[in-house]
């Protein structure tokens, strides 16, 4: 008779404890994910400005498109996926800078720096663990130096 109420005790402290470690087991392994995903994006956005740039320094354009509209694209194909369609393309910002100033100017001349940049991207968590459920903002750029076009010709029109 003891015996039996010893073992339906087990059972129930098993139960009870294999409980107690899942829980924190689980909220671990979501959060180590959630931040990883984080990790992940910004290291795409990242990469994905960087592509714009080596892309703008050559002054290449694709066929029925400017400048910037060609590096946004650039951008966009690098970002895989996370900056398709239009809002996507309204966090890629496009500036050109004089080098002896650094003044914001309009123009894409040899010379100038080019900054290329992913803006306010918001990202929320998959799961809020002990933090708020305000999303993540970010941020990536990368900039360069735009270098003279061969034979002096001037860049196609932004």
């Amino acid at each position: 008779m003891q015996s039996l109420r010893t073992s339906r005790r087990r059972r129930g402290n098993t139960i009870l404890e294999t409980a107690l470690v899942f829980v924190p087991t689980f909220a671990m392994m979501f959060g180590i994910m959630d931040f990883s995903v984080a990790l992940f994006l910004r290291s795409t956005f990242q990469f994905a400005c960087r592509e714009g740039v080596r892309y703008a320094v050559t002054y290449q354009t694709m066929a029925g498109l400017g400048q910037d509209a060609s590096i946004k694209s650039v951008v966009q194909t690098s970002s895989m996926g996370f900056l398709s369609g239009a809002d996507g393309a309204a966090k890629i910002q496009i500036r050109y800078y004089t080098p002896d100033t650094f003044t914001l100017t309009a123009q894409n001349l040899p010379g100038n720096i080019i900054e290329v940049s992913v803006e306010n991207y918001q990202w929320g968590w998959m799961v809020p663990l002990m933090r708020s459920a305000t999303p993540l903002s970010m941020t990536a750029r990368a900039a360069d130096l735009m270098e003279s076009l061969p034979g002096g010709t001037q860049p196609p029109a932004r």
